[in-house]
């Protein structure tokens, strides 16, 4: 009697079952695969679009624009700033040297974003992003493009002022200030006074930081499941990108707290 009630029972629970699985897979059925772009993605578009132009209407009722006079040959501007949109490629020369400032970094931020797809590893194709599945991509580009580029631009617009020296906002742009800055090499710094014990130093320095943390992160994420979807020469090209946009706010920090020039000086170049 007490088998017949429990099979009884167990039946009663596979189907139970199986009506919620139906029930589930009919749910799914009803949703659409697919959505018409007029009108949902277009109106959101244009609402959107809409809260933007009365915020920037609003805007630029309210300040003034900052203008100045007509150009004069005979009175050049102290300090001489690139347009808004170059402020950050101005203020990297402060850290780096014009060819890396200039030329390396700017071609190697188009060249990462040219990268993304095919080192991507999600299995749901190209073009689905969310921050769940995305933590690492939506944090690194967030803090490469609002951290360094947007900070970059603020701070050579706001913080820079006569002589491109460094003002706090509540300070007066004096263009008779002078500081006394003196620059220094890190091996110099370090203690090396001779001119091939600093190639040394800086070479370890500048390797010790790439491929240096690389290999070492190689090392360290290798049996991490991720690291197998993304193989040895995907992970090495994330690895240069990101080590690269981080050598920015490490320069930055080794200049501002320390008044460190170069970490690697050559005959050839300087990092």
């Amino acid at each position: 009697m007490a088998e017949s009630q429990t099979a009884t029972a167990t039946e009663a629970d596979a189907k139970a079952g199986e009506k919620a699985v139906a029930k589930k897979k009919a749910k799914e059925i009803d949703l659409p695969n697919r959505i018409h772009t007029w009108p949902y993605l277009v109106r959101l578009e244009f609402l959107a679009a809409i809260i933007v132009m009365i915020v920037m209407t609003v805007w630029s009722i309210t300040l003034d624009a900052p203008t100045e006079e007509a150009a004069n040959p005979n009175r050049t501007p102290n300090p001489s700033k690139a347009p808004w949109y170059f402020l950050g490629l101005q203020e990297m020369l402060v850290y780096f040297d014009p060819w890396m400032a200039g030329v390396v970094l700017p071609s190697l931020i188009i060249v990462g974003l040219m990268v993304i797809p095919y080192i991507d590893i999600n299995p749901r194709g190209n073009g689905y992003y969310t921050i769940k599945e995305r933590k690492f991509a939506m944090s690194v580009f967030m803090f490469g493009f609002l951290v360094l580029w947007i900070a970059l631009i603020i701070l050579g617009t706001f913080f820079r002022g006569p002589g491109w020296y460094l003002f706090m906002p509540w300070q007066y742009w004096d263009p008779h200030k002078t500081v006394a800055l003196t620059n220094v090499d890190l091996p110099y710094q370090l203690g090396a006074r001779k001119e091939a014990t600093q190639f040394i130093v800086g070479m370890i320095a500048t390797l010790g930081f790439y491929p240096g943390l690389a290999v070492l992160g190689h090392w360290w994420f290798r049996k991490r499941d991720w690291f197998k979807q993304l193989g040895a020469v995907r992970f090495h090209i994330v690895a240069f990108l990101f080590l690269t946009m981080m050598s920015l706010p490490a320069k930055m920090f080794l200049r501002l707290a320390f008044n460190t020039k170069y970490v690697w000086v050559t005959p050839w170049f300087n990092i």
